[in-house]
């Protein structure tokens, strides 16, 4: 497993808006950018930002923060984040608004309201904190209108599960900490949590979470599932179950090829490489097929237990089950593991 505690963090995109916001609220109150900005951050750091651009006109103020996600491979990573901030009506508050490149709210079951934009709670916190050190500072009122937006946001977001939540027109603004710890995935975990909520929200009782494209559009078409049953779950076989057990549904359905489930039937809840490698001798140990333990890949060790007439599949879909009911820990949730091959054919289904 690779050590992330060498590795460079990086910046939310609600981290880089309330950089974006305060400073340009400056600029709105003393007609100067105040570059590098300083926010506060959930946990008590302070970090400071570069602007990437700035506009002050009669009327509203604009500047921008160019993201750095460190090192960790988010889609975010380089992506400009900007904010208008403008005057509002006296008493009204912040009032926030999704500017191009940045989702609205089209669904329910999500933690922002049908029509809302889809800045999450924490970083509209940040930013309401971060208005309001300028606001003390300048003893001046923080009534206003904050537009983010996101320049290519709408192109980024179809590499997310935004459209399938129903976060339609670009990304989300996120972060709970402020940070991005690199290969936390904190994003997709909370997509996978949003998506579960979702689909709940429309009342469905059949949710699938599959471990890639492949086996998703399988157990689609085996189910007849809707887009908002299937879950985009990746590796993170953990993080679903673990959702599911305190938001439980009635049926659950994990799909994957036969490698990422024979990892699963190993006792691994995240299946990524990096977690960890196809255990051959425990193929060779569950099917009694010495050979297997010097096959090349998963897929070998399968060829090898056919040419045995000895269903691999099967048993391993199993095991799976056996690590994946553990993990849930839910008698109400109905639980089934389906393993399918490269090309969408159902190889082995239990539960």
């Amino acid at each position: 497993m690779n050590d992330n505690s060498q590795l460079r963090k990086g910046w939310t995109t609600g981290t880089c808006a309330t950089a974006a916001a305060k400073a340009a609220f400056a600029a709105l109150v003393t007609g100067e950018f105040p570059d590098p900005i300083d926010v506060l951050l959930p946990r008590g750091q302070r970090p400071f930002f570069s602007l990437a651009q700035t506009e002050l006109k009669n009327g509203y103020a604009f500047a921008s923060v160019v993201k750095d996600a460190g090192d960790d491979p988010d889609v975010t990573h380089e992506a400009v984040i900007g904010v208008y901030v403008r005057p509002a009506v006296s008493g009204s508050g912040i009032i926030f608004k999704a500017g191009q490149g940045v989702g609205t709210v089209t669904k329910a079951g999500l933690p922002l309201a049908v029509g809302e934009p889809a800045i999450n709670a924490v970083p509209r916190e940040m930013i309401r904190v971060a208005i309001a050190e300028i606001a003390e500072k300048y003893q001046v009122a923080s009534d206003l209108e904050i537009e983010i937006l996101v320049r290519d946001g709408e192109k980024i977001a179809q590499k997310t599960m935004n459209p399938r939540l129903g976060i339609l027109g670009g990304i989300s603004i996120l972060g709970t900490t402020g940070i991005v710890i690199p290969f936390s995935c904190s994003a997709w975990i909370h997509s996978i949590y949003r998506g579960i909520d979702v689909a709940k929200a429309e009342g469905l009782t059949h949710i699938a979470g599959a471990t890639g494209r492949t086996s998703e559009l399988a157990i689609q078409k085996l189910y007849n599932l809707s887009e908002s049953a299937l879950i985009d779950m990746g590796d993170f076989v953990g993080g679903m179950l673990k959702y599911i057990r305190k938001h439980p549904v009635a049926k659950v359905t994990i799909a994957g090829g036969f490698g990422k489930m024979c990892k699963l039937a190993q006792g691994l809840l995240d299946l990524h490489s990096r977690a960890g490698s196809v255990d051959l001798e425990f193929l060779a140990n569950i099917s009694g097929i010495e050979e297997i333990k010097q096959a090349n890949t998963a897929k070998h060790a399968l060829e090898i237990a056919v040419k045995h007439n000895f269903n691999l599949a099967d048993i391993v879909a199993k095991q799976a089950w056996q690590t994946a009911v553990k993990s849930l820990d839910n008698s109400d949730v109905d639980l089934e593991i389906i393993i399918f091959d490269r090309e969408g054919k159902l190889l082995a289904q239990e539960g």
